[in-house]
């Protein structure tokens, strides 16, 4: 029995061996035919951004290269050069269009396709290809000019459009600080890691119902670019620090960090937050 079994294994070898780069070659030779069908598809469509994105693709490189299907060589260079003048084109109209639906809106945008950038703490980037646009990490399942520019308005209205006062605002955080170092029995000036009084201020936010019942609809949101548009707002406004004579000191580094908007205007790691007596 042990003979037979061992007789009948290495004929399984010996066929696998046999087998295995023919199946190999076979998966590539389907591959490739798929590949070849998505080009008739799209062409069918006249999806040419999809078509421009296939036929810059490796296994486009790959057809090309093979002797079989050497004859699909001219076709794809017809493709590839309607496709890519299309969506050089279409990516004109796009940029053209979504600037003058923001200057209509009267909103300045700056575009360095594919990103753009609009106020301070809103920024997009276009995924021409797969037609998706993410706007401050939220995916829009569109790069219509039309549809970006009201998810710009939407996010302009929740970071930008409430009320807001500067000296509250700074008075709120230098409150939370000053909290935070008395527990810690930490002297005045030490800087606190951002994640942490992020957290802090969050929760000093919150109304004392949310504290008897912490159900989710109780909670008071306030969303990180909330808070980085916010700060921007405070340096903006120059008003110089707190009513208690106290100015604002963001730390950048490694390690737990949030991506904020500093003094000058520019996103960068913030590591921690102090207080500190205002210079005379």
């Amino acid at each position: 029995m042990t003979e037979n079994t061992s007789f009948l294994e290495d004929l399984q070898d010996d066929l696998k061996q046999i087998v295995q780069p023919y199946q190999r070659d076979l998966n590539q030779k389907i591959k490739k035919a798929e590949f070849i069908k998505q080009c008739i598809r799209y062409a069918g469509r006249d999806d040419f951004l999809k078509l421009d994105e296939l036929l810059k693709s490796k296994i486009a490189e790959d057809i090309k290269a093979d002797e079989v299907l050497e004859s699909c060589n001219p076709i794809f260079e017809s493709l590839g050069k309607y496709a890519n003048e299309k969506v050089k084109q279409y990516r004109i109209e796009l940029v053209k269009d979504l600037t003058q639906l923001c200057r209509d809106a009267e909103i300045e945008i700056r575009i360095d396709f594919p990103k753009f950038a609009v106020l301070k703490g809103i920024n997009g980037e276009i995924n021409f290809s797969n037609r998706y646009t993410t706007i401050n990490k939220k995916v829009l399942k569109s790069i219509d000019p039309r549809r970006i520019l009201t998810a710009i308005l939407k996010l302009k209205r929740q970071l930008y459009d409430r009320p807001y006062d500067p000296q509250i605002f700074i008075d709120s955080l230098c409150q939370v600080y000053l909290e935070l170092i008395e527990n810690k029995n930490s002297g005045f000036g030490t800087s606190i890691p951002i994640q942490d009084f992020y957290l802090e201020y969050v929760l000093s936010l919150q109304a004392k119902p949310f504290f008897q019942n912490m159900d989710k609809t109780k909670f008071k949101g306030y969303s990180l670019d909330q808070f980085s548009v916010d700060i921007w707002r405070y340096f903006q406004a120059g008003i110089g620090g707190t009513s208690q004579g106290y100015e604002l000191e963001l730390s950048s580094g490694r390690g737990k960090t949030l991506w904020l908007i500093d003094s000058q205007g520019e996103s960068r790691r913030i590591t921690s937050i102090a207080f500190h007596k205002q210079q005379e």
